[in-house]
């Protein structure tokens, strides 16, 4: 398929020409949908719409209208990165959503996706126990998503965003200020828990680390190449972070607090190497897998076979 925009100019016109001419380069390039989208048609209406600052719920009359010539060429362009460089669209946009909130994001940070969003809308219940929820853990915090949309999940919590990248933590600074949570959202750099204070106790300690294993990691499409690669893979099976929180994690959590980790397909290798350790994996309504949680005490209890 020719991209080149001389020609593509004066051929079309209406944003529904652009949205139909999308969907042909996504099938004729192969380009995979995971981050925002799950298939081809979301994702063009998304780059067109992003492309000539319309919103998502633009009315379906609008699609015929025709484009100015700048805005054709910004959405050629913006089609050349998707198909040519096979930069995923958030990054093209720079912003994603996630539980409905608007975040800014970049290639210092993965795009939100987690499915642990399904369990911020429940407030986390039944496995976090009841009462109120003082201060909240997110570690590995990338874009700050998980954190900020659990902050509102709880609006009288304290939350740690904390992220051994200070380049992530920028991207979740502005997060933060954005969704004017200044007062009580804080970012703190840290490798995991060390530049946490002695002392300092979590109701809740929620991560979406590093998680992918070296297999899967060879194996992903091209789009995930433009993601941080410190926050995708975690050793050859995917879990060298997570030992280490399941390790530290008692230490920060209150007597009933709760720790809750996503990891992906290494949920596999996790469940083999700790088969005594109480792992309540979580039946995930709305997709996804490899999320579980697990209790203080149980921490506490199984501390030396972890």
């Amino acid at each position: 398929m020719n991209l080149d925009q001389a020609s593509l100019l004066d051929e079309l016109e209406s944003i529904r020409d652009y949205i139909r001419f999308s969907l042909s380069a996504f099938h004729e390039y192969g380009v995979f949908f995971g981050h925002g989208t799950d298939n081809a048609w979301d994702e063009a209406v998304q780059l067109v719409l992003n492309a000539v600052h319309l919103p998502w719920d633009t009315r379906p009359d609008v699609l015929d209208a025709r484009l100015t010539r700048s805005e054709r060429r910004r959405v050629l362009e913006y089609l050349r990165q998707r198909v040519q460089e096979r930069k995923p669209l958030p990054y093209i946009t720079g912003e994603a959503w996630f539980m409905g909130l608007p975040f800014n994001v970049d290639e210092r940070v993965l795009i939100p996706r987690s499915p642990i969003g399904e369990l911020i809308e429940n407030s986390f219940e039944p496995w976090l126990r009841p009462g109120p929820v003082e201060r909240v853990l997110d570690l590995c915090t990338g874009s700050g998503c998980i954190g900020i949309a659990t902050a509102f999940a709880f609006p009288e919590a304290e939350v740690d965003l904390v992220d051994i990248s200070a380049d992530a933590l920028e991207v979740a600074e502005k997060n933060i200020a954005r969704h004017q949570l200044q007062d009580r959202v804080f970012a703190v750099e840290s490798d995991l828990f060390d530049g946490i204070a002695a002392g300092t106790r979590y109701d809740l300690i929620v991560s979406n680390p590093p998680y992918v294993d070296e297999a899967d990691l060879s194996s992903m499409p091209s789009e995930f190449q433009h993601e941080p690669d410190l926050a995708l893979g975690s050793g050859p099976d995917g879990l060298d972070i997570t030992r280490r929180i399941l390790r530290q994690a008692a230490d920060f959590l209150t007597d009933d607090g709760l720790l809750i980790i996503e990891v992906g397909n290494s949920e596999v290798h996790l469940m083999e190497q700790y088969p005594e350790l109480p792992l309540m994996w979580v039946e995930l309504e709305s997709g996804g897998n490899g999320v579980f949680t697990i209790t203080a005490p149980e921490l506490r209890q199984f501390a030396d076979s972890i």
